[in-house]
């Protein structure tokens, strides 16, 4: 009889993660700046790094868009919040850094583990519809 609500609902997300990993990359390229005050002192090459994670959000989040790359491109979004997390927690480390409060930035740090959770939901094959009663 067609698509299940529970597959739409899968689709549906998987379009709205896409197409924020694609936004938030054209920010990095729209407004760098704003990226790069809020990057650990520790790194070298601020712009640089801005640029590169920009662009591979926005390649991951287009990729997660097509069937054949959904997988390889949901295990890309996983590595690559793993790889900004200790950004993330530099910035609840110093928040005069970014002007977000420090409870905002608390708040921020969970969210991360739960954009992985919903990457981790498009890791796995397809699975079939059955409109079976």
């Amino acid at each position: 009889m067609g698509t299940t609500l529970s597959s739409r609902s899968r689709s549906v997300g998987r379009w709205i993660f896409g197409i924020l990993f694609i936004l938030a990359g054209i920010g990095h390229f729209a407004r760098p700046e704003m990226y790069m005050k809020i990057m650990p002192d520790y790194l070298p090459y601020h712009r640089e790094l801005v640029l590169i994670s920009g662009a591979f959000e926005s390649a991951l989040g287009l990729m997660l868009l097509i069937p054949t790359t959904r997988r390889l491109a949901a295990w890309g979004l996983i590595a690559l919040l793993i790889a900004i997390f200790p950004a993330n927690l530099d910035m609840f480390l110093h928040p005069e850094k970014s002007g977000l409060s420090p409870v905002a930035l608390a708040i921020r740090l969970p969210i991360q583990g739960l954009l992985i959770l919903w990457a981790w939901a498009y890791t796995g094959p397809e699975r079939p519809t059955d409109d079976r009663p």
